[in-house]
C-alpha cells in the first residue's frame, strides 16, 4: 500500500499540482494532508476550494493545521500579538480571513487537530507540528530527549508531522518513527522545491522516502505579488529563496 503525505501548501497551486502529478505517477492508495492549506499564499481561496472537493470526491485524509485554526477561529486579539512579533503574517492572516467565505472556513474548523489511523498493521498518528501542540517544531536538530518528551504518550509506530516546512525523520530509542514530511507550497530547503512523503506500507513494515518535486515557483511568485496586503512581495521572495520562516 501507498500513501502520499503533503503538509502546508498554504496557498500554492502551482506547487499543489506538480504534487498531484507526481503522486499520481506513483500511484498511490490513499493521500493524506497534515495542515496549513491556505494561510498567506498565492491562492488561498482556490486552494481551500481544491481540498473540499478533494476530501468529498477523492477521499482524501485531511487534518487541520495551526494556520487553518487561526483562519478559522480569527480573533482581533491573536492578529494584535501576530503583529507585534511577525507583521507580514499577521497582514496575511487578516486579509486571508476577508477572501474566505464561510463554508470554506467551515471547512478549516470541522478537520480534527490529530487522527490516529491503522494501515497495513501499522498505528499511525497524524499531527501538525507536534502531538503535544499544533505549532510545536519538529526540526532536524531537535535533540532526541525533546522529542522523546514530546512523543511519550504516544503509541503509534509512526508520527508523521509538517509544521516547519523543513523535512527530517527520527527512529527513538521509544522504537517511534517520527518523520516530519516538509512542505509542498513553502519549502525551507537547500532548494526551493516541493516536498512530500512516500509511505510504503506491506503485512505491518512500512518503507519512508521524501520526494522533491519542482514546481514553476516564479509563476506562484507572481501571483503571490498581486495579494493586496503588506509584505506579500517578501513572502514572493521566500518561494524564490528561502530564507526565514518567520516574517
Amino acid at each position: 500500500m501507498k500513501i502520499a503525505v503533503i503538509s502546508d501548501v498554504h496557498g500554492n497551486m502551482q506547487a499543489l499540482h506538480s504534487v498531484i502529478k507526481h503522486i499520481k505517477l506513483n500511484k498511490c492508495d490513499k493521500v493524506i494532508g497534515l495542515g496549513d492549506y491556505a494561510m498567506a499564499g498565492p491562492q488561498p481561496v482556490e486552494t481551500v476550494d481544491w481540498f473540499i472537493e478533494a476530501k468529498e470526491e477523492k477521499g482524501f485524509i485531511l487534518i487541520q493545521g495551526n494556520t487553518d485554526k487561526l483562519i478559522a477561529e480569527y480573533d482581533d486579539g491573536v492578529y494584535d500579538v501576530m503583529k507585534s512579533k511577525y507583521p507580514v503574517m499577521a497582514n496575511a492572516l487578516k486579509n486571508d480571513v476577508e477572501l474566505l467565505n464561510w463554508r470554506q472556513k467551515d471547512f478549516l474548523r470541522s478537520l480534527p487537530n490529530q487522527l490516529n489511523l491503522n494501515f497495513e498493521g501499522v498505528n499511525i498518528l497524524l499531527v501538525h507540528g507536534s502531538p503535544r501542540k499544533n505549532n510545536e517544531d519538529i526540526l532536524p536538530d531537535t535533540p532526541l530527549d525533546v522529542l522523546e518528551e514530546m512523543i511519550k504518550d504516544v503509541e503509534a509506530d509512526i508520527i508523521l508531522c509538517g509544521h516547519t516546512h523543513i523535512p527530517c525523520g527520527f527512529q527513538t530509542v521509544s522504537k517511534k518513527t517520527v518523520i516530519n514530511v516538509g512542505s509542498v507550497g513553502r519549502p525551507f530547503t537547500e532548494r526551493p522545491q516541493a516536498c512530500y512523503l512516500l509511505l510504503t506500507l506491506e503485512n505491518g513494515k512500512f518503507m519512508v522516502q521524501h520526494n522533491f518535486v519542482k514546481y514553476d515557483n516564479e509563476k506562484a511568485a507572481e501571483i503571490m505579488r498581486t495579494r493586496s496586503f503588506e509584505g506579500a512581495d517578501k513572502i514572493a521572495d521566500i518561494l524564490i529563496t528561502p530564507e526565514t520562516r518567520h516574517i
